[in-house]
């Protein structure tokens, strides 16, 4: 019997998936299997897979399949959180980080998970309250960002309950190994394997003499309290706005070991970030 009786989709809102979900219909169609989508995903094609809320895909669904890019994968992975259900991931478009395979593999890949010819790759998340919000959890990052025309972030960072470093920077982001590509890599962080379980504390564009990266163990916390001289920060969830924090605020942060299981066919890490950061080898040393 084959590992996938129901397969979950989670759409990109804007690129075109008629191909891969005309695809994934057909591959379950032969196999026996259903097809479930989000209502306002699903409601704007013309396609057979059955309308059910988050909450039923997620119970209902034995492999959830993200169409679109990095961004979709993201928001499959959070709605997926905490649950042992993979998640595939495949690239519409642009190349994606977190995409295993592009639509001409979905059938071969679909059939090679069905038959267990896969592994799954356990990936770390970061979490943490807000006043008046439920907990919110991100794979990439969570991150403190000026507000233009209101200040520097100015943060104290304390790890384990002991106060090591202010920032003042543009930003300063707690980022998981999954997030080291991200913005973190942007802001000068390092580049970091999903299989190393750690929280990246990273400040963007520093105005501070301390400008280092820090790397913390999964099992500690990580508290960012705002200094009386900050501004008012955005606070960016996996790049999404989801609040506002001024001086004397603090955003305490929680790594959540394997929250999510993501879909691995045979490319490795290093390969993926060899042609997503476009790395061509070092210069020649003659």
């Amino acid at each position: 019997m084959g590992m996938v009786g129901t397969v979950g989709l989670v759409l990109h809102p804007q690129r075109d998936s008629k191909e891969a979900i005309d695809t994934i219909l057909g591959w379950a169609a032969a196999h026996d299997v259903t097809v479930l989508g989000l209502p306002d995903e699903v409601g704007r094609i013309d396609c057979s897979a059955v309308a059910v809320d988050a909450e039923s895909l997620v119970e209902r669904a034995d492999l959830l399949v993200s169409l679109g890019g990095d961004g979709t994968m993201l928001r499959t992975m959070r709605l997926i959180a905490g649950r042992e259900t993979p998640v595939l991931g495949v690239n519409l478009g642009r190349l994606g980080f977190l995409a295993e395979i592009d639509v001409a593999e979905l059938a071969g890949a679909l059939s090679a998970i069905d038959q267990h010819r896969h592994t799954v790759e356990p990936r770390m998340a970061v979490r943490t309250c807000l006043r008046g919000r439920e907990e919110l959890t991100a794979f990439n990052d969570i991150a403190l960002v000026r507000t233009p025309g209101e200040g520097l972030a100015a943060v104290t960072v304390t790890p384990a309950g002991h106060p090591f470093v202010n920032y003042a920077a543009d930003a300063v982001i707690v980022a998981t190994s999954t997030g080291s590509t991200a913005y973190s890599f942007s802001a000068g962080g390092p580049v970091v394997s999903p299989r190393v379980e750690a929280v990246l504390v990273v400040p963007a564009a520093a105005h501070s003499a301390f400008n280092r990266a820090l790397v913390l163990p999964a099992d500690e916390e990580v508290t960012l309290e705002l200094l009386p001289a900050s501004g008012r920060l955005a606070v960016e969830l996996d790049g999404a706005v989801v609040g506002h924090v001024g001086p004397g605020d603090r955003v305490t942060v929680t790594a959540c070991p394997g929250a999510a299981k993501v879909v691995r066919l045979g490319t490795t890490f290093y390969e993926r970030a060899r042609r997503k950061l476009r790395v061509d080898g070092s210069a020649e040393i003659t």
